[in-house]
C-alpha cells in the first residue's frame, strides 16, 4: 500500500511538472506547460512598471489583463505608488506611455530551479524626471513550483528606502469625505487586474463574504481573495498581507465594475505615509494562484502559513 501510494505521488509529481519549461528573453521570464504561459514576469526599460503578464493556471487560462483599453496603467499584477512627494507615479501619458514620475530599474537576477520555481530580485530607483533619485527599493519575488493541483504561490517582498537628503510622503487620492476627494480615491500599491473575460465573479476576505457598496468594497482584511469562472473552470487569485506590514491588518480596495475587475492592498488607503530621510520599511505580501474557489476557512489556513513562514526566515536572519 506505502509503495503505491509513492508511486501515486511520483505520478502526480510528473504530470504537474513533467512538461514545464522556462523561457527567458533580454526583458522577461515565462515558466511555460505544453508551450502555453503559466506566468511572465516582464521588465522591458520601455515600459512605465515591471510587472507579471500573463498570470494563469497551469493549462493556459489567464487569469490577468494588462493595460486594458479603460486605464492602460494597469500592468496585470503590478506595484506602483501614486503620489511620491506631490509627483504623480500611477497614471501615464497615453502617447508616451510614461508617468509624471519615473520608476527606473537595474540589476535584475533570475534563478530558475529544477523543480520549476524561480527567483527575481532588482533595484528600483524612484525620482521626478530629471531630478535625482528619492527612494530606493530592493525587490524580491520567489515563485514556487506548481503544486499537484496547480496552484502556485509568489512570495514579494519590496524594501523601501528613503535617500539621505529627503523625505519621502506616499499620498494617494483623497477618499469621499476628505478635502478634494474622490468616490474612487485611495489605491496606491500591489495590485492585480483581472482578465474581464470571466464570469460569476466571487469575493472574499479572511473573514467571509462582504456586501458590494456601488461595485466597491473598502475594509481592512488580513488577506482577499477573487476569483470568477474561466473557460468553464473557477479559479482565482488571492492576496495574503503580512501582519508585520504597515497599517496592517492592510486597508483593500476592491471593484467589481464592467469591464473592471480590480482588487489591492491598498496601503496608504486612509491616510498618507511619511518616510524619513535614511529610514526604511518593508512591506510582505503572499500572491496565490489557485484553481476553484477558496472561502475564509481556506484564507485563514493560508494566513497562518504565510505568517508563520516569515516569522521562521526572521529568526534565521537574526541568528
Amino acid at each position: 500500500m506505502r509503495t503505491f501510494l509513492l508511486m501515486m505521488l511520483f505520478h502526480q509529481a510528473v504530470f504537474a511538472a513533467g512538461t514545464m519549461s522556462f523561457k527567458q528573453t533580454e526583458n522577461s521570464i515565462a515558466l511555460t506547460k505544453d508551450h502555453k504561459i503559466v506566468w511572465q514576469f516582464n521588465y522591458c526599460p520601455e515600459k512605465a512598471k515591471p510587472y507579471f503578464h500573463p498570470v494563469a493556471l497551469c493549462d493556459g487560462t489567464v487569469l490577468t489583463e494588462a493595460q486594458p483599453a479603460d486605464h492602460q496603467w494597469h500592468h496585470a499584477l503590478w506595484f506602483s505608488w501614486k503620489y511620491i512627494n506631490g509627483v504623480n507615479f500611477w497614471e501615464e501619458d497615453p502617447k508616451t506611455g510614461q508617468s509624471a514620475g519615473q520608476t527606473t530599474w537595474d540589476n535584475v537576477h533570475i534563478i530558475t530551479g529544477k523543480d520549476h520555481s524561480a527567483a527575481i530580485t532588482m533595484n528600483l530607483t524612484y525620482n521626478h524626471r530629471g531630478q535625482k533619485p528619492i527612494l530606493i527599493e530592493k525587490r524580491t519575488m520567489a515563485i514556487s513550483s506548481p503544486n499537484t493541483d496547480g496552484s502556485y504561490v509568489i512570495d514579494w517582498t519590496s524594501e523601501f528606502e528613503a535617500c539621505s537628503d529627503t523625505d519621502v510622503t506616499f499620498d494617494r487620492t483623497p477618499l469621499a469625505g476628505e478635502p478634494g476627494g474622490k468616490s474612487w480615491g485611495g489605491y496606491a500599491g500591489l495590485s492585480v487586474r483581472l482578465n474581464n473575460q470571466g464570469q460569476k465573479w466571487s469575493v472574499e476576505t479572511e473573514k467571509g463574504p462582504f456586501k458590494w457598496n456601488n461595485g466597491t468594497f473598502r475594509g481592512k482584511a488580513k488577506a482577499m481573495d477573487y476569483s470568477g469562472v474561466f473557460d468553464g473552470q473557477a479559479a482565482g487569485i488571492a492576496i495574503l498581507d503580512h501582519p508585520k506590514n504597515l497599517n496592517a491588518p492592510s486597508p483593500w480596495y476592491a471593484i467589481n465594475g464592467n469591464p473592471m475587475k480590480y482588487f489591492s492592498p491598498a496601503v496608504i488607503c486612509y491616510k498618507p505615509h511619511t518616510l524619513t530621510a535614511g529610514q526604511a520599511f518593508t512591506l510582505r505580501y503572499r500572491i496565490i494562484i489557485h484553481p476553484g474557489r477558496w472561502d475564509a476557512g481556506q484564507l485563514n489556513k493560508q494566513c497562518t502559513h504565510f505568517s508563520k513562514r516569515n516569522s521562521e526566515v526572521s529568526n534565521e536572519n537574526e541568528s
